[in-house]
Parts: C-alpha cells; structure tokens; sequence
C-alpha cells in the first residue's frame, strides 16, 4: 500500500515538475517586448469597459486612460452601464474626457430576455457601436499605465496579431492574503505566456486583452459560451486560437502591464475564484484540463498525507513534506523568475508560507468549484 502511494505520489510530482519546467522554458524564450523607437500609430482603438456598481473605482480608470500617451484622435472609449444602482453611470456622464461614450445595458436588452453572462452580454454591446479596428478590453476596477494603448496599437502593427493576451497584476497589499493573491497572479500571467508561446495552453485575462474586431465577428464572438457567467476572456482565446493560432500572441512587456487591487477579504476571494474554477470543466481545450486536473490531484495527495499521518506515520509524513518540497522547489524556480521579471521579487520573501497556502487554496476551491453551480457576483447569483 505505501508502495502504490510513494510511487502515485511521485508519479505526480515528476508530471507536475515536468509541466512547470516546460512553462519555465517557454517563458524564458518569449522575448521582451518593446516599442519601437520612432513609433507613429496609425490604428484606431475602442477601449471597452463593462461597469457594474463601479462607482468608487472606475473614476482612476478613466483617469489613467485620459493620460494615454497615444492620440486622443485615435481611440474612444466606452463604458457599458450593466444595471448599476450606484452612481457608476453619472460619474462616467460627469467624466471630462472628450473621446468617452456611455451605454446602458438595459436600453438596449429585452427584459424578458434570460441572460446568464451579463458581461459577455455588455461586452457585445459595446463591440456593436465600436468604431475601432482595435478593441482592447479592461475592468472599471483597473488602472492602466501611460503607454498601454501605444503598446497594444505598436504590437499589433509590427507582429501582425490579432489577439493579444497581456499582463494583469495586484498591487498595494496590505495583507497576507493579497500578497497571495498577487504572487500567484503573477504565475498565471506567466502560465499564461508561456502557454500561448508553446502553443500548449492558450488562456487570457480580460483586463488586459485586445483583438480585431474582424477576428471577433469571425469566430462568432461569444456564441456558444453565452450559459457561464464569466469566461469572456479563456473561451474567446481558445476560439481564436482554433481558427487563427498563429494571430494569437502574448505581449510580454511590464509598460503594458495592467494593475488592479486583490479582494480585501476571505469570503470575496472564494466567490472570486469559485467564478473562475466553475468553467474549468467546460474548456474545449484538453491540455487546459488536464494541467488543472494535474495540480488538484497532486495538491489534494499532499494534504489528504498530512491527513492521513494518524495512519501511516512517520512515512506519510515523510512522505507529504517530500512532495510538498518538490512542488515548492519547482513553484520557487518559475515564481522567482516571473516576479522577477515585473519587479515584484520581494513577494519570494513570504514563498513558503504562500506555498501552503496554495496547496490549501488548490485543494478546498478546486473541490468547492465541482459541487457549487452557483455563486455571487456583482449583486446577482449566477452559475
């Protein structure tokens, strides 16, 4: 019996080390990004912001688009209203920047009407009135810096993409929990470049995406994910990776960073990623279900070891704090590049502790994302 367990466990682990080296390698192989020296934009770009209950945030996005380096001739931007009952649409209509237009999801839907993604359904909204070629997505509660838009705009130009997936990162924490937050953000947005470098795994976060309207009504927009309440961003990707792979791309580059603040509390966390982990299940792409799959296996044989010492001994411990080290060893290697990489390795400092804390994370929200359907978002209950 120790046998079989020594030999499962292991088996997992060298799966998983293997997988975190692959996204190691693929990451140090993609090139930094940068503008080209001389760059003269020539692209229109329509910034779309879906906005719910967004009044207390939204004020420093809109704030941080109005300094944009690039031509304020060559972008617009558009914030759709969904239902809020704060005072998120008065504040965009009070907002002085000349190029912003405001939508009300609600004008433009039949109440009858069932919508299950609400923000896939605003989302499409502002895709309809969008005079851009360009459409680059973000989040009221973000904040973008000076040379975004001209990152977007140059790295489609001169690579020819037309989707681009970039980086997404926490900042200002304040406690234990965000800075857990932040360094395990930091991995996706690794994850995630290597992933789409490889050509292995292709994810995105909708804070921080752009793609041709061209490419969007091609592949049929969100038709076919229209039931799960998020996903706007994965099930895209994976449908413009199916039809153009190599349009798909990742804009490696710290100035094109987006920022945006961790949820302050336990319970925000959990609905968070519960949202996120419910349409795991449903990805078309096999390879992303399975490095999941991978990773809730491994962390759940960890724990249920440390679990099961009353049974085993001094060899379940053994060997739980053995796996445990070899998946440390191997997040350590790839989470100490990747912070360094955007200037956050100061996060490596509490590693261990966070490390625990994943495992933990992994193990209760991946089994909690298999038997809930249904949690809270923005004020509504959704599934």
């Amino acid at each position: 019996m120790l046998t079989l367990l020594s030999a499962a466990g292991l088996g997992l682990l060298l799966a998983y080390a293997v997988v975190i080296q692959r996204c190691l390698a693929a990451w140090n192989a993609l090139p930094e990004w940068e503008r080209p020296a001389g760059y003269h934009p020539r692209t229109f770009i329509s910034v779309l912001i879906p906005a719910r209950n967004e009044a207390p945030v939204i004020g420093q996005l809109l704030d941080s688009l109005r300094r944009q380096s690039y031509p304020k001739e060559l972008f617009e931007v558009i914030v759709i209203d969904d239902h809020s009952s704060d005072d998120t649409a008065a504040f965009v209509e009070q907002h002085p920047m000349l190029n912003l237009r405001l939508l009300h999801l609600a004008a433009h839907i039949d109440p009858a009407e069932k919508i299950l993604s609400y923000k896939k359904k605003a989302l499409a909204l502002g895709l309809e009135h969008a005079c851009g070629t360009l459409v680059v997505t973000t989040d009221a509660d973000c904040v973008v810096p000076p040379h975004w838009l001209a990152c977007h705009a140059a790295f489609h130009e001169t690579t020819d993409a037309w989707f681009v997936a970039a980086p997404v990162l926490f900042h200002r924490e304040q406690n234990l929990l965000q800075r857990f937050q932040s360094l395990d953000f930091i991995g996706m947005m690794a994850v995630t470049g290597a992933g789409i470098q490889s050509r292995f795994l292709y994810m995105a976060n909708g804070a921080n995406l752009a793609f041709t309207k061209t490419l969007f009504q091609d592949i049929g927009g969100y038709m076919g994910n229209e039931q799960y309440a998020s996903g706007d961003d994965i099930f895209l990707i994976q449908k413009a990776a199916a039809r153009r792979p190599g349009k798909v791309a990742f804009l490696k580059s710290r100035e094109a960073a987006v920022h945006s603040l961790p949820v302050p509390d336990w319970k925000s966390f959990v609905n968070q990623r519960l949202r996120w982990g419910t349409k795991n299940a449903n990805y078309k792409d096999w390879r992303i279900t399975a490095v999941l799959g991978l990773v809730f296996l491994l962390c759940w044989f960890i724990l249920g070891m440390f679990l099961a010492v009353p049974w085993f001994g001094f060899y379940g411990l053994g060997l739980a704090l053995a796996l445990f080290a070899g998946k440390g060893l191997a997040d350590y290697l790839f989470l100490s590049t990747a912070a360094g990489f955007f200037g956050r390795s100061r996060l490596m400092k509490d590693f261990w502790l966070l490390e625990v804390m994943h495992v933990l994370y992994i193990a209760a929200i991946g089994l909690l994302s298999l038997l809930i359907r249904q949690y809270e978002w923005k004020g509504r209950r959704v599934r």
